[in-house]
């Protein structure tokens, strides 16, 4: 099951993440592009690196005032000191934390900050973590997020962004019976599973939202966004803060 788009995105989340003042953002993946428009000011220049080219190309035809570029996370082919902020959103689990934080550093002005978000689903809530217990009958994979895990250590132990603050907060998605059985019907391990164990899964997933939701309203299910933020640190930094003349590195 996947986590939901950034438009109902905590305004206190947003709010406890915005760099005053920051004039140049930088959006690491696609994903994070929308997050990175609702921290910026209208005035302030936007711009997106991911590493797949599909995705890449898909973000400038659908924003034409951002500059996006097809490029890997730990080298990031812009200028060194060129932005304000750096956002990333549920990504810096999957990559390579030592190269990619050294990497939002170098592209980062000195006092410029990181934001970084994940996204996971809260299991408080009585009908989700029945939910999981289903789910997990048929894919023991289903609804267990390490990708928290993985933020938490690359932000704790890295020598370039050393004064992390880290919060988390709530996020309540509406969710009918139709779009919970596509979110279930979706999810890798059910959709490979054998069509009977399928049909069985999605029979107790529609069961029990009719048992736990107040018709005609949806029920809610509840993700905890967590956020973290912390101001570059350049001293420990070995790459050149200065441009060079070999290869090619993006100005705004």
């Amino acid at each position: 099951m996947t986590s939901p788009n950034p438009s109902g995105f905590p305004v206190a989340a947003l709010d406890w993440l915005a760099l005053p003042g920051a004039t140049s953002v930088l959006a690491v993946g696609a994903g994070s592009v929308g997050i990175a428009r609702r921290l910026a000011t209208p005035e302030a220049r936007i711009a997106a690196v991911d590493r797949d080219v599909t995705r890449a190309a898909a973000a400038a035809a659908h924003r034409p005032d951002l500059t996006v570029v097809a490029g890997s996370p730990d080298a990031i082919p812009f200028a060194p000191c060129l932005f304000d902020q750096v956002v990333i959103a549920d990504l810096l689990h999957t990559l390579a934390p030592r190269l990619t934080l050294a990497e939002f550093a170098r592209v980062l002005r000195p006092g410029g900050t990181l934001a970084v978000v994940h996204t996971g689903r809260d299991d408080s809530v009585p009908w989700v973590r029945r939910l999981g217990g289903i789910l997990r009958s048929l894919d023991p994979r289903a609804m267990t997020d390490s990708g928290y895990l993985g933020t938490e250590a690359a932000m704790a132990h890295n020598q370039y962004f050393r004064e992390v603050e880290q919060r988390s907060f709530r996020r309540w998605v509406p969710v009918g019976k139709p779009e919970l059985l596509a979110m279930v019907q979706a999810s890798p391990g059910i959709a490979a599973a054998p069509p009977d164990e399928r049909d069985r899964v999605l029979a107790e997933v529609g069961e029990l939202y009719d048992s736990a939701a107040r018709v005609p309203d949806p029920l809610l299910l509840p993700y905890t966004v967590a956020c973290w933020r912390a101001v570059v640190d350049h001293s420990e930094l070995t790459a050149s803060l200065e441009s060079s003349d070999i290869g090619l590195r993006i100005t705004l």
